[in-house]
């Protein structure tokens, strides 16, 4: 019988040797072997490699000497810039993520470790609350429209494309490709995309043809939609609520300020169809946060306190 504890995974992978933070420090480290490393590089190396909110950790640990790999002068002790080679469990996470149908869509030349075995495999994994009609990852031809529209959107060059639209008729389209999205809970692949009648959104699964788009006119396109919100709150750092939101929110885009010594400004970009969720997550948390901004947001928060009211609860 196999069974994934995904919290002690999480951790054994992302919070060991060669996370995020340590490859943050890395880059630090490599920069102060050339070079005194001051406050304001260290700051810019670490927002581009790590989080938003990481500056609030790494920051005070190398500036009060925790870890001491910074002399005060910026310098540091090493006299050879870190490396870090894989690990045996990052062997193992990598060979089997390979075993995920989606990564073919990147390419054909999937990284494999022939001496390792992979740590878990597909079906150790046990998916819900999602829908059942994902997209068919294994399709040749869903292959090649994924990786078409990828190089177009790197490279910046239209696409004429034919797709299904809700009734089953094939419908024309040139588009702009701006970026794909994944949605977990659908389990589908959406472009976005500038176009020249219709919508901004595409859905992968429901296209029929696709290929570059060699007479292109840009007037009169539709827009891609920016479906990003944001939503501003304040917390008290009582029960380690910082780190409890943090975590919570690890996947979503957020930015991290400091007021006092117990007091944080926290920024998160959120989608709106997701709205209703959110509102859910921060009621969670109760008197530890308060949603400060849009407006918007906190009518929803009051709204949903006073149906909650309403009912007793």
């Amino acid at each position: 019988m196999r069974f994934m504890d995904w919290k002690m995974v999480r951790m054994m992978i992302f919070s060991e040797l060669y996370s995020t933070y340590y490859q943050t420090v890395a880059a630090i480290l490599k920069a102060a072997t050339d070079h005194p490393v001051e406050q304001k590089e260290m700051r810019h190396i670490i927002e581009n490699h790590a989080f938003g909110e990481s500056v609030l950790h790494i920051m005070p640990a190398i500036q009060q000497q925790r870890w001491q790999l910074i002399l005060p002068d910026g310098r540091t002790p090493l006299r050879k810039e870190p490396t870090t080679p894989l690990t045996l469990l990052e062997k193992r996470w990598l060979k089997a993520i390979a075993n995920d149908p989606r990564m073919r869509l990147f390419g054909d030349n999937i990284f494999d470790f022939p001496d390792v075995e992979p740590l878990f495999l597909p079906e150790d994994i046990l998916v819900f609350d999602h829908y059942t009609d994902g997209d068919d990852y294994a399709d040749e031809t869903y292959i090649q429209h994924f990786r078409l529209i990828l190089d177009a959107i790197k490279e910046r060059y239209p696409l004429k494309i034919t797709l299904q639209n809700r009734r089953g008729n094939p419908l024309e389209m040139r588009v702009i490709p701006h970026c794909l999205e994944y949605s977990e809970k659908d389990d589908k692949f959406r472009l976005i995309a500038s176009s020249d009648r219709y919508g901004s959104t595409i859905n992968l699964g429901r296209i029929i043809s696709c290929e570059k788009c060699q007479d292109f006119v840009t007037e009169n396109l539709t827009k891609k939609t920016d479906h990003r919100r944001k939503v501003v709150f304040e917390l008290v750092d009582r029960r380690k609520t910082l780190e409890r939101v943090l975590l919570h929110f690890a996947h979503y885009e957020k930015e991290a300020e400091k007021l006092d010594e117990k007091h944080y400004r926290i920024t998160v970009v959120y989608d709106k169809e997701d709205e209703t969720e959110m509102v859910i997550r921060m009621l969670s948390f109760g008197p530890m946060i308060k949603v400060t901004a849009p407006q918007h947001f906190v009518d929803l928060i009051k709204q949903r306190l006073i149906r909650q009211k309403s009912c007793g609860l």
